[in-house]
């Protein structure tokens, strides 16, 4: 039991925001802060692990990305052409070819940044490789990547109640950690199947099983393609307990994928009318 003075002394790095380059998020007052869970939420190709990926490299801090839904090929070949600003197509294709010598020190720069590729990790597994990265570092992450939710095994298989129930269960747990390890935890997921196309702004109620209760943060993903190769992606603040926050998905901060280095270039660069009179 603590008073408002002791909790001041013992907040620890709780509240810190994870750096990031968004401005477009700032300005909806979007932070990814420590100690706290949110969820990515968008249909399948619409680019949320893109953003999960690219959050990581540009924060560049002590992170540990449990990669479930791509395997290391993809991820590396990804992150590289991000920091590097590379054709991602040519980084892939001295990944495959044997040849990445020019870019090992690229990556080396950032050696806090671990991953996990397993399809299907525990929750005993990751917390082995939580306790793993406290004992190589020092410390623990201060972001924590899962990649999707739903690909973590927790034991729980069977009805579609089941099936929300765990996936409750698991947000419980994750929040958990966030709280135990000082890390932001951003846990990306799914969307019901009227919005799996990503065509159109997602409400909080599209966020699949309705796992709104625990995270913090809830920001869902829409995308737009104009036909010439050229995609972009528009995140909504469906829930957001430390600002502001549009539970039908229609506020949201655009960016352009620039399709060679895969970074998301900034779009918007002024508030938008119906934010602005918040």
């Amino acid at each position: 039991m603590f008073s408002l003075t002791q909790s001041v002394r013992i907040r620890g790095a709780a509240g810190e925001p994870i750096p990031h380059p968004f401005k477009s998020l700032r300005r909806l007052e979007v932070e990814f802060r420590r100690s706290e869970l949110s969820l990515v939420v968008a249909g399948p190709g619409t680019g949320k692990s893109l953003f999960a990926l690219f959050l990581a490299m540009a924060a560049n801090v002590p992170t540990l990305y449990f990669s479930a839904d791509s395997s290391s090929a993809t991820q590396v070949s990804r992150a590289t052409a991000m920091i590097t600003g590379e054709d991602s197509k040519v980084v892939k294709n001295a990944l495959t070819g044997g040849d990445f010598s020019s870019y090992e020190k690229a990556l080396g720069d950032r050696w806090w940044i671990r991953f996990n590729f397993s399809a299907r990790p525990t929750q005993k597994e990751i917390e082995l490789h939580l306790l793993c990265y406290l004992e190589v570092y020092g410390c623990t992450p201060h972001l924590i990547v899962v990649d999707n939710i739903t690909n973590v095994d927790n034991g729980l298989v069977g009805s579609a109640e089941s099936f929300t129930f765990g996936l409750e269960a698991l947000c419980e747990y994750l929040d958990d950690m966030a709280r135990a390890t000082s890390a932001h935890v951003l846990g990306l997921h799914h969307v019901t199947g009227e919005h799996s196309d990503g065509l159109s702004p997602i409400p909080l109620s599209g966020v699949k099983g309705k796992v709104h209760r625990v995270p913090s943060l809830i920001l869902t993903a829409h995308k737009e393609v104009d036909g010439m190769n050229s995609r972009i992606i528009n995140l909504s603040d469906v829930k957001n307990r430390e600002g502001f926050e549009d539970s039908s998905g229609g506020t949201f901060a655009s960016f352009r994928l620039n399709r060679s280095n895969l970074r998301l270039e900034e779009l918007d660069d002024a508030i938008p009318d119906h934010f602005s009179d918040q």
